[in-house]
Protein backbone atom coordinates (compact mmCIF):
# COMPACT_ATOMS: atom_id res chain seq x y z
CA UNK A 1 0.00 0.00 0.00
CA UNK A 2 1.23 3.58 -0.52
CA UNK A 3 0.18 6.72 -2.22
CA UNK A 4 0.97 7.91 -5.54
CA UNK A 5 0.86 11.65 -6.35
CA UNK A 6 -0.62 12.09 -10.43
CA UNK A 7 -1.93 14.76 -12.09
CA UNK A 8 -5.80 16.15 -11.91
CA UNK A 9 -7.85 15.43 -15.01
CA UNK A 10 -8.12 18.46 -17.06
CA UNK A 11 -11.95 19.85 -16.20
CA UNK A 12 -12.89 17.48 -13.58
CA UNK A 13 -15.06 19.58 -11.74
CA UNK A 14 -17.05 20.76 -14.39
CA UNK A 15 -17.82 17.22 -15.20
CA UNK A 16 -18.47 16.35 -11.87
CA UNK A 17 -21.42 19.32 -11.71
CA UNK A 18 -22.49 17.42 -14.68
CA UNK A 19 -23.50 14.28 -13.34
CA UNK A 20 -24.77 15.43 -9.56
CA UNK A 21 -21.32 15.73 -7.80
CA UNK A 22 -21.60 19.44 -6.23
CA UNK A 23 -20.55 18.30 -3.23
CA UNK A 24 -16.68 17.97 -4.49
CA UNK A 25 -15.66 21.37 -2.78
CA UNK A 26 -16.36 22.40 0.80
CA UNK A 27 -16.28 25.71 1.80
CA UNK A 28 -13.20 26.77 -0.94
CA UNK A 29 -11.14 23.07 0.61
CA UNK A 30 -11.21 19.60 -1.49
CA UNK A 31 -13.42 17.31 -0.84
CA UNK A 32 -12.63 14.77 -4.01
CA UNK A 33 -8.53 15.09 -4.16
CA UNK A 34 -7.21 13.48 -7.32
CA UNK A 35 -4.07 14.90 -6.77
CA UNK A 36 -2.74 11.45 -5.80
CA UNK A 37 -4.10 7.94 -5.49
CA UNK A 38 -3.49 4.75 -2.93
CA UNK A 39 -2.13 1.70 -4.69
CA UNK A 40 -2.90 -1.57 -3.41
CA UNK A 41 -1.40 -5.46 -4.56
CA UNK A 42 -4.51 -8.05 -5.36
CA UNK A 43 -2.79 -10.02 -1.95
CA UNK A 44 -3.70 -6.77 0.38
CA UNK A 45 -7.19 -6.38 -1.16
CA UNK A 46 -8.19 -9.94 -1.04
CA UNK A 47 -6.81 -11.45 2.67
CA UNK A 48 -6.11 -8.07 4.76
CA UNK A 49 -9.71 -5.97 3.47
CA UNK A 50 -12.27 -8.16 1.56
CA UNK A 51 -12.15 -11.71 3.61
CA UNK A 52 -12.03 -9.61 6.53
CA UNK A 53 -15.18 -7.65 5.45
CA UNK A 54 -17.24 -10.11 5.04
CA UNK A 55 -16.36 -12.12 8.40
CA UNK A 56 -16.56 -9.16 10.62
CA UNK A 57 -20.00 -8.22 8.70
CA UNK A 58 -21.01 -12.07 9.88
CA UNK A 59 -19.36 -11.21 13.56
CA UNK A 60 -22.20 -8.03 13.24
CA UNK A 61 -25.13 -9.77 12.01
CA UNK A 62 -24.38 -12.71 14.55
CA UNK A 63 -25.01 -10.15 17.46
CA UNK A 64 -28.52 -8.61 16.29
CA UNK A 65 -30.06 -12.01 17.70
CA UNK A 66 -28.42 -11.55 20.93
CA UNK A 67 -29.38 -8.10 21.76
CA UNK A 68 -32.99 -8.44 20.86
CA UNK A 69 -33.09 -10.94 23.14
CA UNK A 70 -31.31 -9.04 25.72
CA UNK A 71 -32.87 -5.96 27.50
CA UNK A 72 -29.71 -5.07 29.49
CA UNK A 73 -28.44 -4.80 25.89
CA UNK A 74 -31.08 -2.76 24.62
CA UNK A 75 -30.31 -0.47 27.09
CA UNK A 76 -27.06 0.12 26.60
CA UNK A 77 -27.54 0.61 23.59
CA UNK A 78 -29.63 3.67 24.50
CA UNK A 79 -32.25 2.10 22.34
CA UNK A 80 -35.88 3.77 23.30
CA UNK A 81 -38.17 1.06 24.84
CA UNK A 82 -41.29 1.78 22.90
CA UNK A 83 -39.31 0.74 20.03
CA UNK A 84 -37.59 -2.69 21.36
CA UNK A 85 -40.60 -4.65 19.64
CA UNK A 86 -40.27 -2.39 16.12
CA UNK A 87 -36.25 -3.14 16.15
CA UNK A 88 -37.13 -6.89 16.90
CA UNK A 89 -39.62 -7.42 14.84
CA UNK A 90 -37.93 -5.99 11.83
CA UNK A 91 -35.32 -8.50 12.67
CA UNK A 92 -37.50 -11.63 12.97
CA UNK A 93 -39.34 -10.79 9.95
CA UNK A 94 -35.91 -10.73 7.93
CA UNK A 95 -36.88 -6.97 6.77
CA UNK A 96 -34.45 -6.46 3.83
CA UNK A 97 -31.19 -4.62 4.17
CA UNK A 98 -29.07 -2.70 1.52
CA UNK A 99 -25.78 -1.84 2.33
CA UNK A 100 -23.16 -0.97 4.99
CA UNK A 101 -19.85 0.37 5.24
CA UNK A 102 -17.06 -0.66 7.76
CA UNK A 103 -14.00 1.76 9.03
CA UNK A 104 -11.05 -0.40 9.19
CA UNK A 105 -7.60 0.84 9.93
CA UNK A 106 -4.75 -0.33 8.01
CA UNK A 107 -1.09 0.70 6.53
CA UNK A 108 -0.53 -2.11 4.27
CA UNK A 109 0.15 -5.03 6.39
CA UNK A 110 -2.70 -6.88 8.15
CA UNK A 111 -4.53 -7.60 10.11
CA UNK A 112 -7.14 -4.74 9.71
CA UNK A 113 -8.67 -3.42 12.73
CA UNK A 114 -12.05 -2.58 12.71
CA UNK A 115 -12.46 0.93 13.97
CA UNK A 116 -16.40 1.17 13.26
CA UNK A 117 -19.56 0.48 11.61
CA UNK A 118 -21.69 2.93 9.47
CA UNK A 119 -24.85 0.57 9.00
CA UNK A 120 -27.38 2.81 9.10
CA UNK A 121 -26.88 5.94 6.58
CA UNK A 122 -23.21 5.65 5.07
CA UNK A 123 -22.13 8.48 2.65
CA UNK A 124 -19.15 8.68 0.29
CA UNK A 125 -21.46 5.78 -2.22
CA UNK A 126 -21.47 7.76 -5.27
CA UNK A 127 -17.91 8.65 -4.93
CA UNK A 128 -16.81 4.83 -3.86
CA UNK A 129 -19.24 3.56 -6.67
CA UNK A 130 -19.16 5.88 -9.72
CA UNK A 131 -16.67 8.30 -9.67
CA UNK A 132 -13.83 6.89 -8.67
CA UNK A 133 -14.45 3.77 -10.85
CA UNK A 134 -14.31 6.82 -13.62
CA UNK A 135 -11.30 8.82 -12.63
CA UNK A 136 -9.88 5.11 -13.27
CA UNK A 137 -10.89 4.52 -16.83
CA UNK A 138 -9.99 8.25 -17.85
CA UNK A 139 -6.42 7.58 -16.17
CA UNK A 140 -6.41 4.51 -17.75
CA UNK A 141 -6.74 6.77 -21.29
CA UNK A 142 -4.48 8.99 -20.61
CA UNK A 143 -1.62 6.82 -19.64
CA UNK A 144 -1.42 8.33 -16.08
CA UNK A 145 -1.75 5.22 -14.02
CA UNK A 146 0.03 2.21 -15.19
CA UNK A 147 -1.57 -0.31 -18.18
CA UNK A 148 -3.21 -3.29 -15.93
CA UNK A 149 -4.44 -1.24 -12.71
CA UNK A 150 -8.14 -2.21 -11.57
CA UNK A 151 -9.76 -1.36 -8.82
CA UNK A 152 -12.10 -2.99 -5.48
CA UNK A 153 -15.02 -2.01 -7.03
CA UNK A 154 -18.19 -3.71 -7.86
CA UNK A 155 -20.23 -1.33 -5.73
CA UNK A 156 -22.79 0.19 -8.30
CA UNK A 157 -22.91 -2.99 -10.18
CA UNK A 158 -24.12 -4.96 -6.73
CA UNK A 159 -26.61 -2.43 -5.26
CA UNK A 160 -28.45 -2.61 -8.81
CA UNK A 161 -28.77 -5.73 -8.43
CA UNK A 162 -29.68 -5.91 -4.65
CA UNK A 163 -32.14 -3.50 -5.44
CA UNK A 164 -33.75 -5.96 -8.55
CA UNK A 165 -33.68 -8.48 -6.24
CA UNK A 166 -34.83 -8.04 -2.87
CA UNK A 167 -38.38 -7.72 -1.54
CA UNK A 168 -39.02 -4.28 -2.06
CA UNK A 169 -41.72 -1.97 -2.01
CA UNK A 170 -42.99 -0.70 -5.14
CA UNK A 171 -43.33 2.85 -5.91
CA UNK A 172 -39.85 3.12 -3.61
CA UNK A 173 -39.36 6.75 -2.21
CA UNK A 174 -36.06 8.28 -1.12
CA UNK A 175 -35.70 10.52 1.25
CA UNK A 176 -33.27 13.37 2.44
CA UNK A 177 -33.35 16.73 4.31
CA UNK A 178 -33.47 19.44 2.35
CA UNK A 179 -30.91 21.39 3.33
CA UNK A 180 -28.18 18.53 2.55
CA UNK A 181 -26.71 18.77 -0.98
CA UNK A 182 -24.17 15.86 -0.26
CA UNK A 183 -27.22 13.94 1.27
CA UNK A 184 -29.28 14.45 -1.53
CA UNK A 185 -26.86 13.97 -3.95
CA UNK A 186 -26.07 10.24 -2.23
CA UNK A 187 -30.20 9.79 -2.92
CA UNK A 188 -30.40 11.01 -6.15
CA UNK A 189 -27.52 8.67 -6.99
CA UNK A 190 -29.62 5.42 -5.19
CA UNK A 191 -32.61 6.64 -6.84
CA UNK A 192 -30.95 6.48 -10.31
CA UNK A 193 -29.44 2.69 -9.65
CA UNK A 194 -32.39 1.68 -8.42
CA UNK A 195 -34.20 3.00 -11.37
CA UNK A 196 -31.68 1.12 -13.69
CA UNK A 197 -32.98 -1.95 -11.64
CA UNK A 198 -36.88 -1.67 -12.26
CA UNK A 199 -37.49 -0.07 -9.12
CA UNK A 200 -40.33 2.61 -9.36
CA UNK A 201 -38.47 5.42 -7.37
CA UNK A 202 -39.48 8.92 -6.38
CA UNK A 203 -37.58 11.21 -3.97
CA UNK A 204 -39.06 13.52 -1.09
CA UNK A 205 -37.55 15.63 1.01
CA UNK A 206 -37.77 14.29 4.55
CA UNK A 207 -39.95 17.45 5.82
CA UNK A 208 -42.55 16.36 3.72
CA UNK A 209 -43.05 13.08 5.44
CA UNK A 210 -46.54 13.33 6.74
CA UNK A 211 -48.90 11.27 8.97
CA UNK A 212 -52.60 10.08 8.42
CA UNK A 213 -54.73 7.76 10.08
CA UNK A 214 -51.44 6.42 11.35
CA UNK A 215 -49.90 5.71 8.30
CA UNK A 216 -46.94 7.89 6.54
CA UNK A 217 -47.77 9.45 3.42
CA UNK A 218 -46.66 12.11 0.86
CA UNK A 219 -47.45 15.50 -0.37
CA UNK A 220 -50.34 14.11 -2.25
CA UNK A 221 -51.80 12.47 1.26
CA UNK A 222 -50.68 8.62 -0.38
CA UNK A 223 -49.56 5.94 1.98
CA UNK A 224 -45.55 5.36 2.07
CA UNK A 225 -45.02 1.89 1.65
CA UNK A 226 -41.58 1.89 1.21
CA UNK A 227 -38.89 4.47 2.33
CA UNK A 228 -35.51 4.78 1.98
CA UNK A 229 -34.29 7.06 4.56
CA UNK A 230 -30.63 9.00 4.28
CA UNK A 231 -31.56 10.12 8.08
CA UNK A 232 -30.01 8.47 11.00
CA UNK A 233 -32.67 5.98 12.99
CA UNK A 234 -31.39 7.98 16.62
CA UNK A 235 -32.90 11.38 14.85
CA UNK A 236 -36.05 9.29 13.46
CA UNK A 237 -36.98 7.99 17.06
CA UNK A 238 -37.05 11.91 18.63
CA UNK A 239 -38.82 13.14 15.49
CA UNK A 240 -42.70 14.68 16.51
CA UNK A 241 -43.95 11.89 14.09
CA UNK A 242 -42.20 9.20 15.63
CA UNK A 243 -44.87 7.48 16.89
CA UNK A 244 -45.67 6.83 13.44
CA UNK A 245 -43.01 4.69 12.87
CA UNK A 246 -44.87 1.83 14.93
CA UNK A 247 -48.21 2.25 13.20
CA UNK A 248 -47.40 2.56 9.40
CA UNK A 249 -47.23 -0.32 7.36
CA UNK A 250 -44.23 1.68 5.39
CA UNK A 251 -41.03 -0.83 4.44
CA UNK A 252 -38.30 1.14 6.18
CA UNK A 253 -34.60 1.04 4.42
CA UNK A 254 -32.38 0.46 6.03
CA UNK A 255 -34.73 -1.65 8.46
CA UNK A 256 -35.02 -0.98 12.42
CA UNK A 257 -32.27 -3.59 12.85
CA UNK A 258 -30.23 -1.42 11.63
CA UNK A 259 -29.95 1.06 14.27
CA UNK A 260 -27.90 -1.40 16.61
CA UNK A 261 -25.40 -1.82 13.82
CA UNK A 262 -24.62 1.46 13.77
CA UNK A 263 -24.26 2.63 17.29
CA UNK A 264 -20.74 2.61 18.88
CA UNK A 265 -22.11 0.28 21.62
CA UNK A 266 -21.91 -2.73 19.22
CA UNK A 267 -17.88 -2.38 19.32
CA UNK A 268 -17.71 -3.72 22.72
CA UNK A 269 -20.72 -6.14 22.17
CA UNK A 270 -18.43 -7.20 19.60
CA UNK A 271 -15.15 -7.47 21.74
CA UNK A 272 -17.50 -9.81 24.79
CA UNK A 273 -18.52 -11.84 21.77
CA UNK A 274 -15.45 -12.23 20.29
CA UNK A 275 -12.45 -10.85 22.15
CA UNK A 276 -9.19 -10.90 20.83
CA UNK A 277 -10.36 -11.33 17.37
CA UNK A 278 -7.48 -9.77 15.03
CA UNK A 279 -9.73 -7.88 12.94
CA UNK A 280 -11.29 -6.02 16.40
CA UNK A 281 -9.88 -3.49 18.91
CA UNK A 282 -10.61 -3.89 22.46
CA UNK A 283 -13.60 -1.77 23.73
CA UNK A 284 -15.68 -1.41 26.94
CA UNK A 285 -18.70 0.79 27.55
CA UNK A 286 -18.12 3.95 29.52
CA UNK A 287 -18.33 3.45 33.47
CA UNK A 288 -18.97 6.50 35.69
CA UNK A 289 -16.16 7.76 37.04
CA UNK A 290 -13.31 5.97 34.52
CA UNK A 291 -10.56 7.75 34.48
CA UNK A 292 -9.83 8.57 30.52
CA UNK A 293 -5.95 7.64 30.11
CA UNK A 294 -3.65 7.40 26.88
CA UNK A 295 -3.74 4.74 23.87
CA UNK A 296 -7.86 5.14 24.04
CA UNK A 297 -10.48 7.10 21.98
CA UNK A 298 -13.48 8.28 23.98
CA UNK A 299 -16.93 7.96 21.32
CA UNK A 300 -20.19 8.95 21.92
CA UNK A 301 -22.59 5.67 21.24
CA UNK A 302 -24.52 8.14 18.40
CA UNK A 303 -21.64 10.12 17.01
CA UNK A 304 -21.77 10.85 13.41
CA UNK A 305 -18.19 12.05 11.08
CA UNK A 306 -15.73 12.01 14.13
CA UNK A 307 -17.79 14.71 15.78
CA UNK A 308 -17.34 14.57 20.14
CA UNK A 309 -14.36 12.35 19.32
CA UNK A 310 -11.41 12.15 21.90
CA UNK A 311 -8.22 9.78 21.92
CA UNK A 312 -5.18 10.32 23.95
CA UNK A 313 -1.76 9.35 22.54
CA UNK A 314 0.43 7.07 23.82
CA UNK A 315 2.72 10.36 24.86
CA UNK A 316 -0.43 12.30 26.59
CA UNK A 317 -1.53 14.24 23.57
CA UNK A 318 -5.42 14.75 23.35
CA UNK A 319 -6.67 15.22 20.38
CA UNK A 320 -10.86 15.91 20.09
CA UNK A 321 -13.38 17.10 17.51
CA UNK A 322 -16.60 19.00 18.66
CA UNK A 323 -20.14 18.30 18.33
CA UNK A 324 -23.57 18.02 19.24
CA UNK A 325 -23.43 14.68 21.02
CA UNK A 326 -21.78 15.20 24.23
CA UNK A 327 -25.22 13.98 26.00
CA UNK A 328 -24.74 10.55 24.63
CA UNK A 329 -23.23 7.81 26.40
CA UNK A 330 -19.95 6.70 25.64
CA UNK A 331 -17.90 4.00 24.96
CA UNK A 332 -13.79 3.71 24.97
CA UNK A 333 -11.83 1.79 22.55
CA UNK A 334 -8.03 1.05 22.47
CA UNK A 335 -6.67 3.37 20.17
CA UNK A 336 -5.11 2.28 17.04
CA UNK A 337 -3.47 5.59 15.59
CA UNK A 338 -4.41 5.73 11.25
CA UNK A 339 -1.43 5.27 9.58
CA UNK A 340 0.17 8.86 7.87
CA UNK A 341 1.05 8.90 3.76
CA UNK A 342 2.94 12.18 3.52
CA UNK A 343 1.00 14.80 5.33
CA UNK A 344 -2.06 12.75 5.56
CA UNK A 345 -3.52 10.08 8.18
CA UNK A 346 -5.49 7.74 6.28
CA UNK A 347 -8.37 5.96 6.66
CA UNK A 348 -10.24 2.98 4.79
CA UNK A 349 -14.07 2.34 3.90
CA UNK A 350 -14.75 -1.09 3.18
CA UNK A 351 -18.39 -1.96 1.86
CA UNK A 352 -20.93 -4.51 2.02
CA UNK A 353 -23.90 -4.81 -0.09
CA UNK A 354 -26.48 -7.50 1.58
CA UNK A 355 -23.31 -10.47 2.29
CA UNK A 356 -21.04 -9.63 0.19
CA UNK A 357 -17.72 -7.20 0.28
CA UNK A 358 -18.36 -4.48 -2.50
CA UNK A 359 -15.04 -1.91 -2.58
CA UNK A 360 -13.69 0.14 -0.90
CA UNK A 361 -13.00 4.32 -0.48
CA UNK A 362 -10.36 6.26 1.25
CA UNK A 363 -10.33 9.50 3.17
CA UNK A 364 -7.72 11.40 4.61
CA UNK A 365 -7.33 14.32 6.64
CA UNK A 366 -4.25 15.82 8.50
CA UNK A 367 -6.05 15.11 12.02
CA UNK A 368 -6.43 11.77 13.44
CA UNK A 369 -9.95 11.98 13.78
CA UNK A 370 -11.45 11.22 9.92
CA UNK A 371 -14.49 14.12 9.70
CA UNK A 372 -17.14 15.05 6.85
CA UNK A 373 -14.65 17.40 5.31
CA UNK A 374 -11.86 14.66 5.31
CA UNK A 375 -10.46 14.30 1.84
CA UNK A 376 -11.89 11.08 -0.72
CA UNK A 377 -8.75 9.88 -2.57
CA UNK A 378 -9.35 7.02 -5.53
CA UNK A 379 -6.99 3.57 -4.91
CA UNK A 380 -6.21 1.19 -7.70
CA UNK A 381 -4.81 -2.11 -7.62
CA UNK A 382 -1.23 -3.29 -9.33
CA UNK A 383 0.53 -6.16 -9.00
Amino acid sequence: MKKVACDERPGWRSYAESVGFEFHTFDGEPYWDETGYYQFNLRQIEQDLEEPTEELHQMALSLVEDVVRDEEKLQQLAIPEKFWDFVADSWRTKAPSLYGRLDLVYDGSGPAKLLELNYDTPTSLFETGFFQWVWLEDQLMRGKVPQGADQFNSLQDQLEAAFANLPLANPLYFASVANSIEDKGTVMYLMDIARQAGVDSRFIELEQLGEASGQLVDLEGYAIGGLFKLYPWEFMLQEDFASVILSSQTQWLEPGWKMLLSNKGILPLLWQKYRGHPNLLESHFEQPGQSFGAGWVRKPLFSREGANVELILPNGEKVTEPGPYADSPFIRQKLQPLPKFGDSYTMIGSWVVGNSAAGIGIREDNSLITKDSSRFLPHIILD
